[in-house]
């Protein structure tokens, strides 16, 4: 069944019009007509059902029939910080992957060595939103503003608290440090890796180092490997 986003639902609605561009591909993309069943997230963990009313292509009206909260409820909390690889749609790939697993903040980081320095918030939303209908997910993750690692690390953080590099040797690999951890954040750093100073940094306020695992790993792959290692411990 087709799947639409718009953030403005309401659990106690009765009644909801889509938005332009959801009411477009509905009527004129998918070629939906009225009394077909649809379902609706708000991105907040509720799960409409819901049927059309009027297919109009700028405000499909529909009625909602049922609603699900907590739909798809996961029991762990996954922040990863990354720095963006120079090819943005690396970066994309990760947020994207992520999302489908399971990911709920994503902060982009300026380090010492990132080779780009600035992102479009924008673009990373639509590949996110795109990622949560596509996994039929209830609740989206939050794409936070692109911040500099010294920032980052400085700030209260609940949980675990880790950061990935391949500074040393013989570091101790997330999935057992990470237990049972109900709320983790994982830094992943930049193409050319975290500086020592970085790391000292993050060891100074609270971040343990580790090994995602023998493999010298991309950025983006690094990041997803943290993601999937995080959802997969709080099983």
């Amino acid at each position: 069944m087709p799947i639409f986003y718009d953030p403005t639902l309401s659990p106690t609605a009765t009644h909801h019009t889509l938005n332009e561009e959801e009411s477009w591909h509905c009527v004129k993309v998918l070629r939906m007509g009225a009394g077909q069943p649809i379902s609706l997230i708000d991105g907040r963990g509720t799960l409409y059902e819901a049927r059309i009313e009027s297919a109009h292509p700028a405000r499909c009206q529909v009625s909602i029939e049922q609603t699900h909260p907590n739909h798809g409820h996961r029991n762990v909390h996954v922040h990863i910080a990354i720095a963006p690889p120079k090819n943005i749609e690396r970066l994309e790939w990760c947020i994207e992957k992520c999302t489908e697993i399971g990911i709920d903040s994503i902060t982009p980081l300026l380090c010492e060595r990132s080779e780009r320095r600035e992102v479009k918030p924008e673009r990373l939303q639509r590949v996110m939103v795109a990622a949560v209908k596509q996994s039929r997910k209830a609740y989206m993750p939050t794409l936070n503003p692109m911040v500099r690692l010294t920032h980052f690390v400085t700030q209260p953080h609940s949980g675990g608290l880790f950061i990935a590099h391949c500074n040393a040797p013989s570091l101790p690999p997330l999935r057992q440090l990470i237990g049972q951890q109900r709320s983790c954040a994982v830094l992943i750093g930049p193409e050319g890796d975290f500086s020592p100073h970085e790391v000292a940094m993050a060891e100074q306020h609270g971040f343990k180092s580790v090994s995602l695992g023998p493999s010298l790993l991309r950025t983006e792959t690094a990041g997803l490997v943290a993601c999937h290692l995080a959802n997969l411990m709080a099983q």
